[in-house]
């Protein structure tokens, strides 16, 4: 396909875009719910097969005149240090995000730990679970990588905690807080919420909340918590750059460049080619295919003012695509957990909290620079 198909004003909506890109779909651990295992996408392609020359005619094609910020993703993005440092001397302008498993943080140059904005470590809770989903050793490994390269990084790191067990503790994500300038924490996309999983989340999510609204002299730095209250304070900042769509960005600036130059609106989506929505070696793009749905049940929740819509993928499989399993076993249960943390915000007056907060910490809960690098809801 070499024709553009792109919408009026264009594929992407608003005037910044995130350019993630996979240096390599090898990873060295092997997760247990990792995404990429879908469709058997993760190994299966090892090295950047397009060349800089192609990227940068892309760029100027389709991506003139926006603000780009590019996450380096994988795989383990890590294990291809030679692009990364090649993208960074071709693109001097754009703003990079690192998202990475922790084990090769040390490894990195000092000439690219100081370029980054952000890195996203992938962590899962404490040492029990982390080393039970990824490896013997790997919580301590990361934690050791972080301490030693801390110093070097320019910009925040953040915790990427895919909340997979029902057994992960308040104190748990609490103690991350410590290490990390923020932690993002999303619901695993797996069936894991059966009753009593769902009821075990629901009083942990009580305690962050409640952890949040205890103090006004400094913010507990928890994304999700952070981007829901700002959402619901300012309704206008859940729509103003995604013009009124998801959250997620998937819909409207986010574009996954596989190493073989295939483009995809979502990371956990690669294996579905109908899902493809451009190509940097044959220069095209068109608009993102996860879009709002009119079978997707988001108009009548009570949700959609500050969530707005959350995770496509999610509401694809289980309206669009009819899996009825997926719907009823991860999907509903994801939103009733959505809904619930809502309740127990408004439950804190947010709006008499916020009139207590300095004007430096209104800017950093209205206006932080993470919620671009992470899904505001989780």
């Amino acid at each position: 396909m070499a024709a553009n198909t792109e919408r009026p004003g264009g594929a992407i909506t608003g005037s910044r875009v995130e350019l993630q890109l996979l240096t390599t779909l090898r990873c060295n651990l092997k997760c247990s719910y990792c995404s990429l295992g879908v469709g058997e996408v993760l190994g299966s392609q090892r090295q950047v097969v397009y060349e800089l020359d192609q990227l940068e005619r892309f760029v100027a094609t389709h991506l003139a005149g926006k603000e780009i910020y590019v996450t380096f993703y994988g795989g383990e993005p890590t294990l291809n240090v030679d692009f990364i440092t090649a993208v960074m001397a071709r693109f001097p302008l754009f703003r990079f995000q690192l998202q990475t498993n922790g084990t090769l943080l040390d490894n990195l140059p000092e000439a690219i730990l100081g370029r980054l904005s952000n890195i996203l470590v992938s962590i899962d809770g404490g040492e029990r679970i982390t080393d039970g989903y990824r490896g013997r050793g790997i919580y301590r490994q990361v934690m050791k990588n972080l301490r030693q390269v801390r110093d070097l990084v320019a910009g925040s790191v953040t915790a990427r905690v895919t909340w997979s067990d029902g057994d992960t503790s308040f104190a748990e994500l609490d103690e991350l807080t410590d290490s990390f300038d923020y932690l993002y924490f999303q619901f695993v996309a797996d069936e894991q919420y059966d009753d009593a999983a769902v009821a075990k989340r629901q009083a942990v999510l009580t305690q962050l909340i409640a952890r949040f609204f205890a103090r006004s002299d400094a913010l507990y730095p928890i994304v999700p918590l952070m981007g829901m209250v700002r959402n619901k304070l300012f309704p206008s900042r859940a729509t103003e750059l995604y013009a009124g769509m998801t959250q997620c960005r998937a819909s409207t600036h986010l574009i996954n460049v596989m190493p073989d130059g295939k483009i995809f609106p979502c990371p956990d989506m690669m294996y579905l080619p109908d899902m493809q929505q451009g190509d940097v070696a044959d220069n095209w793009l068109r608009p993102s295919p996860l879009l709002p749905h009119a079978d997707m049940p988001c108009g009548d929740c009570e949700a959609l003012p500050w969530c707005r819509r959350n995770c496509m993928k999610n509401l694809y499989l289980g309206y669009v695509k009819k899996d009825e399993h997926y719907r009823r076993k991860v999907v509903e249960p994801i939103c009733a957990l959505i809904r619930f943390m809502g309740r127990e915000i408004d439950r804190h007056a947010p709006q008499d909290w916020f009139a207590k907060l300095s004007p430096p910490l209104r800017r950093q809960l209205t206006d932080c620079e993470v919620y671009e690098y992470v899904e505001v809801m989780p």
